[in-house]
């Protein structure tokens, strides 16, 4: 089974994108984050046409969360528990039935937290503490579980092809990478960095100042697996070569395949 996480940047400027990358890559699960649509306007039509199930937690103009599939979840959780007062779309999860048992996976956007000076960043942390607390309830059950999106964390400075360029910013900030290593602590397996210790190994470059064509990348988009996920998984790769297309997203897909 082949599950990707990717960052569209705007699924109805993209569907074209979108469609082309799923013809050529052919996934089973696609966790899909900032669609920047409500859930009535997700161009749900063109991507059933091509076999998959659509299930969405969308917001008008920003954030929005989505998870294809070519088989129907059995259940569906829209919203990270802890918050109330919280309205903004970042999280779906979706029980899948295999051969072997429930595949619990999530498809997740992580706030930005910038500037570190504002509420945007206290924000961030809380919303961090809220996904640790929540993924350790989902542990307890010891099955195979995926946390899939953009993290908005580069976890360590070989993630980064300008590490110092990064420093204030809350992406990067001690805290940040503190509560992302809380969350492995708890048991969870950066997929990537499980098959590759290599630098220049990036998900994200900015459409400034020339990003892509200098390889001046960022690694954020992070597959998380259970430990019973990660007895699952084969292979983990970046599919790099997206970016390179016509009006592409500023992230590109990260794939892991289990069995």
């Amino acid at each position: 089974m082949k599950i990707v996480t990717w960052n569209i940047n705007g699924v109805k400027a993209r569907i074209e994108v979108l469609t082309t990358w799923l013809q050529e890559s052919n996934p089973d699960i696609v966790c899909l984050q900032e669609i920047k649509s409500v859930d009535e306007g997700f161009p749900r039509f063109e991507l059933e046409a091509r076999g998959y199930h659509v299930e969405t937690n969308g917001q008008k103009g920003f954030n929005g969360v989505a998870i294809l599939s070519k088989q129907s979840p059995d259940e569906v959780n829209r919203g990270l528990p802890g918050d109330d007062a919280d309205d903004h779309a970042r999280f779906v999860e979706a029980v899948f039935s295999t051969e072997k048992g429930p595949l619990r996976v999530v498809s997740l956007y992580l706030p930005n937290g910038n500037p570190i000076n504002t509420e945007k960043f206290p924000y961030k942390i809380g919303w961090m503490a809220r996904l640790e607390r929540w993924a350790e309830e989902r542990l307890a059950l010891e099955e195979p579980l995926i946390l899939a999106g953009d993290y908005n964390v580069i976890p360590e400075p070989i993630d980064a092809k300008v590490p110092e360029a990064w420093v204030n910013d809350a992406l990067f900030q001690p805290a940040t990478r503190q509560s992302f290593r809380r969350l492995e602590n708890l048991g969870f397996t950066d997929a990537v960095r499980s098959v590759t210790d290599k630098g220049d190994v990036y998900t994200f470059w900015d459409y400034q100042a020339g990003a892509w064509q200098k390889n001046n990348g960022i690694r954020i988009d992070h597959l998380m697996l259970s430990p019973e996920a990660a007895n699952m998984l084969e292979s983990a790769s970046i599919e790099k070569h997206v970016r390179a297309w016509e009006k592409p997203s500023d992230h590109v897909p990260v794939a892991i395949f289990i069995t």
